[in-house]
């Protein structure tokens, strides 16, 4: 009775603080729209565009805040010129696309770095560097809500062409889609997605949230309608249960909901029903023992 109790205590006392339900609606909503688009990260490969895109906007975050104006506009205008110009570099160059990801976001961090270090007062920054979904504004939950339905909104809409275009780029252009203009609809999805998680778990996390989900349902389901219900359940479980964690063990929020993201990839990778690492080994054994038992039948002196 008294671990009953200590497990409902554990689970209603955070509750009883108002920045706590501020900063589980962030991280459920961040969690949601980053889980959603992770399917699609992960299908087509994406996973270190993520990484350039949340490290780019750091530039747009810092001059934001240097001009007044609300953070995720430096963002978003960051992490889609980022985009644009990753694209352009690649068009122009013989120098292949991972090469120039890589040049990209290391060159618009670096410089948002720089900026950082020049500004009087870094307390924001660091901030939006490492996340601090526990101190959200009222106006940081408008954002983060308008952003995350807008993105949600455009995904329902073009889900189909955005699937096929993952799928088989050659066949979306045969029915008449652009397989560009999805292109470009996806990374201006992702850029805003970035926007939205910068709250919850900072720029130096927020790859992890737009990878992770989709990378632990791909382990679980080879249907891409449930990949996309897996990798929302995962997230969002992991913003709740991150979010407590980091309240009892007085610990960075963001890095409590990425740890739990972690481990949830951790079990589907070790025992995914069919494509888990010991589901894997089962199937291993039993081939062996029934490739063992023919032979045992054709050649009965070769049973053991």
């Amino acid at each position: 009775m008294d671990a009953l109790n200590a497990l409902v205590q554990w689970f209603t006392v955070p509750l009883q603080f108002d920045f706590m339900w501020r900063a589980m609606l962030v991280s459920v909503v961040a969690g949601a729209v980053c889980a959603v688009l992770s399917c699609w990260m992960t299908l087509i490969g994406w996973s270190l565009l993520g990484d350039a895109v949340s490290h780019a906007v750091l530039p747009g975050v810092v001059l934001s805040y240097m001009l007044g104006l609300p953070f995720a506009v430096g963002a978003l205008v960051f992490g889609a010129g980022s985009v644009a110009l990753i694209g352009v570099v690649n068009r122009t160059s013989r120098v292949k696309e991972d090469a120039v990801i890589g040049v990209v976001f290391t060159a618009l961090f670096a410089v948002g770095v720089l900026l950082v270090s020049k500004i009087p007062s870094q307390t924001d920054l660091m901030h939006i560097l490492f996340g601090n979904v526990l101190g959200v504004s009222d106006g940081d939950i408008v954002q983060v809500l308008a952003a995350g339905a807008a993105v949600l909104a455009v995904v329902l809409a073009k889900h189909r062409d955005l699937t096929l275009y993952a799928f088989d780029r050659v066949h979306a252009h045969a029915i008449g889609l652009s397989p560009r203009r999805l292109e470009a609809l996806l990374l201006g999805l992702l850029a805003v997605t970035v926007v939205v998680a910068l709250q919850a778990v900072g720029i130096i996390l927020v790859v992890a949230m737009v990878i992770v989900p989709g990378a632990t349902a791909y382990l679980l389901t080879d249907r891409f309608e449930r990949m996309l219900v897996i990798a929302v359940a995962v997230s969002v479980t992991a913003s709740v249960l991150g979010t407590y964690l980091s309240f009892h063990l007085d610990a960075a929020t963001g890095g409590a909901v990425v740890a739990v993201q972690a481990c949830a990839f951790a079990l589907a990778y070790l025992f995914a029903p069919r494509h888990g690492v010991a589901a894997g080994a089962l199937r291993r054994a039993g081939q062996a023992r029934a490739a063992r038992a023919g032979r045992a039948g054709r050649d009965p002196a070769a049973a053991p």
